[in-house]
């Protein structure tokens, strides 16, 4: 009986690592007959397990989607990689996941093996989860997301933007992202006919009062083959500011520094890199990319600019009580344009003679420009940032 009973557990722990399972191959991994198998499938579907038959040559098995869920089979590494997930879930982004995964922790911890109830209690005393504030998401919302994925139905909703702007959407959803500890839709806008992503916490989304999904559409070709590289090629496009600078510093290293959820890096050559970076905060931009550690030149937004001369003043003041409002000001920030591309109209032509790159200004006077962005102890002699121009 223990080895009849042995086998079921190993048989239903086969029928829960793939889909389907061909007869002979279960009767090879159990080492008995195909009869016995048949036997033993029955003896599970007794039990409650939807065991369902598959045709073919020679026939098989599947183990199929029942009322209840039915107990798990885990083997060790697998028990100890869904404990530490509970554990870590109390900082997700997912509206009552904490309360959620005490629950289930507390289940898995009746069945655990003592062995690995030890392994598990050793790394729950070494782990420090840091609850990241900010908004969440409602799992109802995000299973209905998946649902509308997985069905190809679209989707309509109302959609807050970054500046409080309040729109109806109707998408077409191809994914969901979970980035920086927040969720977002990536999708098809039927309206706008482009790629858009959206944060799903500032979405609503409208269940018409006939079907639950809007009409489904047929798929179309993803932008990228590669959507990870692509969608971190557009970092900065969902924040309400985006800069571009130059830091004086290898690409590599720069990337060391700067998180991807916040912008890309680019190499120049050798010695210096192209850097784009968004934020919903201009003081935040100001404080990032003043502690990277490179010096810099900033080519946009104009506005970032006049805050890294606070910025700097504010510091300086900090440090020298003492200093005067005119010795306190950051006199090297600058915003100087990117070269323009070919067809591109210059700064000339856009009348920015007295701009810091105009090309009416003498090369060495642009050339003593320093790449910081804090010179404390000289009065500004930069020339006007082109937001005067």
């Amino acid at each position: 009986m223990l080895e009849t009973s042995a086998r079921l557990l190993r048989l239903l722990g086969l029928l829960q690592t793939r889909r389907d399972w061909p007869g002979r191959e279960l009767s090879d991994r159990l080492g008995v007959s195909a009869r016995t198998v048949r036997r033993d499938v029955e003896k599970l579907r007794t039990l409650g397990y939807p065991i369902e038959a598959v045709g073919g040559v020679g026939g098989g098995y599947r183990l199929g989607a029942g009322a209840a869920l039915p107990p798990l089979l885990l083997d060790d590494e697998e028990a100890v990689a869904v404990a530490v997930g509970l554990r870590t879930a109390a900082s997700g982004a997912v509206t009552g996941i904490a309360e959620t995964s005490v629950r289930a922790l507390a289940k898995l911890d009746q069945v655990l093996p003592s062995r690995l109830r030890h392994r598990v209690n050793t790394l729950d005393a070494a782990l420090v989860t840091v609850p990241v504030p900010g908004p969440t998401v409602d799992p109802s919302t995000l299973g209905t997301i998946a649902s509308a994925v997985r069905d190809h139905h679209r989707l309509r909703f109302d959609y807050v933007s970054h500046d409080g702007e309040r729109s109806v959407r109707d998408v077409e959803p191809y994914r969901l992202i979970h980035e920086a500890r927040r969720w977002y839709l990536f999708a098809w806008d039927t309206r706008r006919s482009d790629w858009r992503r959206f944060r799903v916490d500032r979405l609503e989304l409208r269940v018409p009062s006939g079907p639950r999904f809007g009409p489904r559409f047929g798929p179309r070709p993803l932008p990228a083959e590669d959507l990870v590289a692509y969608l971190s090629s557009r970092t900065t496009e969902r924040y309400r500011f985006q800069a571009v600078l130059t830091m004086r510093g290898p690409a590599s290293e720069v990337a060391e520094e700067v998180p991807p959820a916040l912008g890309t890096v680019e190499p120049v050559d050798d010695t210096s890199s192209l850097l784009r970076i968004g934020s919903d905060s201009l003081d935040h931009l100001a404080v990032w990319v003043a502690t990277f550690g490179f010096d810099f030149v900033v080519h946009e937004p104009d506005e970032l600019v006049g805050r890294l001369r606070t910025l700097g003043g504010r510091i300086q003041r900090a440090v020298d009580p003492d200093t005067t409002a005119g010795r306190a000001t950051v006199g090297a920030v600058r915003a100087v344009p990117r070269a323009p591309e070919a067809g591109q109209p210059t700064d000339a032509s856009r009348g920015a003679g007295n701009c810091a790159t105009s090309p009416h200004r003498p090369a060495a006077e642009t050339e003593r420009t320093p790449w910081s962005n804090v010179s404390p102890h000289e009065p500004s002699t930069a020339p006007p940032s082109d937001a005067s121009c």
